[in-house]
Formats: C-alpha cells, sequence, structure tokens
C-alpha cells in the first residue's frame, strides 16, 4: 500500500492542501475512512514536521455503540502518542430547536467542536477523511434534488469551515475510492468501527449507495464512478468561472450594473454570492424569488427579510413592528345566507343546491366554493407571517409570501387583505385564486357563493 501513501502525498503537495510545519486536527469518527486517514498522516507526519492532533465528536445517537467508537479512538491516538479532545453534543435536542434534520444538526454540532477544538490547539487545520465514494453519492442525492452546477460539483479539496471563517479544512483523500482504503487498513491491520445505520435503508443516502449505483454500474454504466467524478470536477471548474465573473460584475459601479441586462447565469450566481456573505442559505427558489422581485421584500424565514435593487445589490431589510394586522374572528356559516363585517369588508354569502360543478356567471368580487368542504365554521383574518396556501390549479401549497411577491401586490396592499380558513386552511385570499381544496367538483351538492365590498378605505 506504499502507493497510496506516495498518492496522497502527491495530492496535498499538488494542491497545497497543508503546509509544512502546519499542527493539524484531524477529525476521526473510528469508522474506516477516518482510521486510514489518521495513520496515512501520522506517516506523512515527519516528512512535512507536521503536529497531529485528534479530535472525536460523540454525537450520542447511537448508545452503547457511539461510547464504543469514542474509546477506540482513543486507544488509537494513545498508541501513536497523540493529543486527542473529545466533544459531546445532544444531536436530537439541538434539531428539535433548530428544526433541522439529525443529519443537519450533527453536522453543525460537529463542525462548532472541531473549530472550538482547533481554535484552543493553535492548529491551522482540520483534516476530513471524505474519499471519492463520497463525492459520487452526494453527486446522486444533489441531482435527486434539483441542484444546479455548483452544487453537482461536489466538495471541495479545501474550504473554509462553516464554524470558523479563519480556519481551513482540507479532504486529502477525495480522490481516492473506499475500496482502496479498506485494501489499506486491512494490509496494516488498522482497527475501525462499522456504523449500523450505514444498512438502513431509510437514509437515502444508503440506498444510493447499495442500491441506485450498483444498478447502474451493473445495467447501465459500468465505470459510472469514474464518470460522475469527472464530470463534478469539470462542474467545479465552471463553477469556479462562474463565481470569477459574478464577483468582477458585483465590483461596478451599481450605475453600471443593469442586472435585468445580464445573462441569466450571471444573475444568479452574483444572488447566491450575495446571499452567503448575508449567512443566508442560498437555495434555488429564493434565489429565483429575488431575482424576479426588484424593491420588494422577500422572506426568508420569519423575522428575516431580504430585497433586491435594480442594481442587483441585496440586502437585508428591517421590517416595521407589528406590520402584520392581528385582526381575527370566527364566524359561522350555519342557516342559507348570511352578512359578515370584518375590519372594513363586508362579505354577504348564501349557499345554493346544485349537481356538479356548476359555477353560473362570473361576476367581480365573487367566489364560488363547496359548501360542504367550507363547513358551518370559518376564520377570518389578515395573512400573517408562515402562511401558506394551495391556489386552485396548484399541485403543492406556497408561501403567501411568495405568491404576493410573484404576483406583485405592494407590502401595504397585501397586509391588508382579509383570508378565509377552514378547518385549519386557507380557502379564499381575497382578491386571490380560491383553496383548490374547496373548489367546486362532480361531487359538490352545495355551492357557497361568497361576494365581498370594502364598506370604507383600509
Amino acid at each position: 500500500m506504499k502507493n497510496l501513501l506516495e498518492h496522497v502525498e502527491q495530492s496535498i503537495r499538488g494542491r497545497k492542501l497543508l503546509r509544512s510545519g502546519d499542527r493539524i486536527l484531524v477529525a476521526v469518527s473510528g469508522g474506516l475512512d477516518s482510521m486510514v486517514l489518521l495513520h496515512l498522516l501520522h506517516d506523512l507526519a515527519p516528512r512535512f514536521d507536521w503536529k497531529l492532533c485528534v479530535a472525536h465528536f460523540n454525537h450520542q445517537l447511537r448508545g452503547r455503540a457511539s461510547d464504543a467508537d469514542e474509546r477506540l479512538v482513543k486507544n488509537t491516538a494513545a498508541k501513536l502518542s497523540l493529543l486527542i479532545r473529545v466533544g459531546r453534543g445532544d444531536v436530537t435536542g439541538h434539531a428539535k430547536q433548530k428544526g433541522v434534520s439529525l443529519e443537519m444538526a450533527a453536522r453543525e454540532l460537529r463542525h462548532r467542536f472541531l473549530a472550538k477544538t482547533a481554535q484552543r490547539l493553535k492548529c491551522a487545520a482540520v483534516a476530513f477523511a471524505h474519499h471519492a465514494d463520497d463525492q459520487v453519492e452526494l453527486f446522486i442525492l444533489r441531482l435527486l434534488r434539483g441542484a444546479g452546477g455548483e452544487g453537482l460539483a461536489g466538495m471541495r479539496w479545501q474550504f473554509v469551515s462553516p464554524a470558523d471563517k479563519q480556519l481551513r479544512t482540507v479532504r486529502p483523500l477525495l480522490d481516492v475510492t473506499k475500496e482502496t482504503l479498506r485494501q489499506f487498513a486491512a494490509a496494516r491491520n488498522i482497527q475501525y468501527r462499522e456504523d449500523a445505520s450505514n444498512a438502513s435503508v431509510d437514509i437515502l443516502r444508503n440506498r444510493v449507495r447499495n442500491e441506485l449505483l450498483p444498478l447502474l454500474r451493473q445495467r447501465f454504466q459500468p465505470g459510472i464512478d469514474r464518470a460522475i467524478r469527472r464530470a463534478a470536477e469539470t462542474l467545479r471548474a465552471d463553477s469556479e468561472i462562474a463565481d470569477e465573473a459574478a464577483r468582477v460584475w458585483l465590483k461596478l459601479k451599481p450605475a453600471k450594473r443593469r442586472f435585468a441586462e445580464q445573462p441569466v447565469g450571471l444573475q444568479r450566481r452574483a444572488l447566491q454570492l450575495q446571499l452567503r456573505d448575508l449567512g443566508i442559505r442560498p437555495d434555488f427558489d429564493l434565489i429565483e424569488l429575488i431575482r424576479r422581485s426588484v424593491g420588494q421584500p422577500v422572506t426568508v424565514s420569519p423575522g428575516l427579510h431580504v430585497q433586491r435593487d435594480d442594481s442587483g445589490r441585496v440586502f437585508r431589510m428591517s421590517v416595521p413592528p407589528n406590520v402584520f394586522r392581528r385582526g381575527r374572528a370566527t364566524v359561522s356559516l350555519k342557516g342559507q345566507s348570511g352578512v359578515l363585517q370584518f375590519n372594513g369588508a363586508e362579505i354577504s354569502w348564501h349557499k345554493t343546491q346544485v349537481r356538479g360543478a356548476v359555477l353560473g356567471r362570473a361576476a367581480p368580487n365573487r367566489e364560488i366554493f363547496d359548501a360542504d368542504k367550507a363547513g358551518e365554521h370559518i376564520v377570518l383574518r389578515h395573512w400573517q407571517a408562515g402562511d401558506r396556501f394551495r391556489p386552485i390549479g396548484m399541485r403543492t401549497a406556497v408561501k403567501l409570501q411568495d405568491w404576493f411577491t410573484n404576483r406583485k401586490i405592494p407590502p401595504e396592499q397585501r397586509r391588508k387583505l382579509i383570508v378565509a380558513s377552514a378547518r385549519g386552511e386557507i380557502f379564499w385570499v381575497e382578491g386571490e385564486r380560491i383553496g383548490e381544496k374547496f373548489k367546486l367538483t362532480e361531487e359538490t351538492r352545495r355551492r357557497l357563493i361568497w361576494s365581498w365590498k370594502r364598506a370604507e378605505t383600509t
């Protein structure tokens, strides 16, 4: 296995991942990949005058198995005469508090621990054991999620820690296959732990690894792994060019930028870079919403809003206190007809017997619903942060904030609009489409005819 050692050394030198004399923190989970990485770096340390430290984070997700991982890492570090630091975290509690997946919560706590440990031990970099098979699996996962070029480019050989912008993180094994690591471990008699969760079919990554990729290799393309790695490398180079072009454009004076005249690809990349600088995750839907909305606030999350100007500049914006109107009324639709008053609007309604989706003649400020689906008790109120609505004709619900933005409804006007909900689901937004679930169908037996007018200016 001498060739692997030489290969990793060439990768480190050629890509300038680590410098001579560096103090390096090695992230070691106890699994095959990180245990091999630790031994490789330990073998190379004298040539580079490195000082290695070991870091292990116990996620406390697998009970005794997690503790056994920790013991193995501690024992190995002791055998190699290396300093070790161990951290623990309540991943489950963190996931619930942040409203994220266990995987995301574990990643956040792990990076936070590694960053703090590296700072305390004065380490210049953290080394991770991600390898070529990880890159292939990540490509497939991101493809399934609809990622763009940068996402499909996969992991970088080196990057800035998400928990500390001053800390470098490196991946010296990114072009080494899992099988090569396994052979090295067998030849050197390196002990490691197998994570039983890697066999769980409930985890998408495992299904990609154990079901999809074997099928692709057998039935479609035996060299699929190499093809994907080549595609990712190409996309990485293209992505770096796009990044540089966007950065150059962003340095222009605002008067010369003319955002609307730029190619769509440059628009997206410029917005992506700015969102990252603001500490906001730049997913495709958010970027597209901002790209198509000039001068209008876009809600990223409750209490966090951004806005784009004509020059393409993205900035956080403060929302005035009490921006949402608080009025709310629970009303009854019992009987055949009635009139409702709510915050300056008068709503009249009546029910008729009908068979099928009979709409009748269209009229302004009037909508028709399936009366039985709406029920006899509804809530009238104004739009609130986080409201979701499934307009007629759409397969899924959307945020009302996004709907208003796409419809170019000014912020002041949207806060005045009334919404009606039945059984916790919005079925009417004043002046907009009705809810898909409440439309007339062939099974409809009673219609709810709903008309409204503004009694006064609000």
